[in-house]
């Protein structure tokens, strides 16, 4: 039997729907924070914090449909100071929205940056669920 393993969902917002196709796909012993909610209060942001600092597996998604650019920060961060419990991926296409051939250039060169830092670059939501539920 598994034990439970506890998963941040971190990354694209905006509108993306990239968490509702993962969560389906993750076996029933990961357990999973989804920092998305209607209204952002300075509450969800601690809860946000402390969920990032204690979960065991930090997962960062990056879409087309990003604004910011904070969470491409936190996974470098994430991939230096807890590198075997992050994990990188990002999507070239999210809701008919692509990245342009230099974006995909800059975020090539952001997961070969994260894996060198020994952390993990999956390049489908797929192969991060593969890989969250074999632990």
């Amino acid at each position: 039997m598994k034990s439970n393993i506890s998963l941040f969902l971190g990354g694209t917002c905006n509108g993306s729907n990239w968490r509702d196709i993962l969560i389906p796909l993750l076996d029933k012993h990961v357990s999973y924070f989804n920092p998305v909610v209607p209204n952002w209060t300075p509450e969800c942001q601690a809860a946000e914090i402390k969920a990032r600092e204690t979960s065991d597996i930090v997962l960062y998604v990056i879409t087309p449909k990003a604004t910011g650019f904070y969470s491409i920060a936190e996974v470098i961060d994430d991939s230096n100071k807890r590198p075997a419990k992050t994990i990188f991926c990002y999507l070239s296409s999210d809701n008919g929205l692509e990245f342009t051939k230099h974006q995909i250039k800059s975020l090539d060169a952001t997961a070969t940056m994260v894996v060198g830092n020994g952390a993990m670059f999956c390049t489908s939501l797929q192969d991060v669920a593969n890989y969250i539920n074999s632990l």
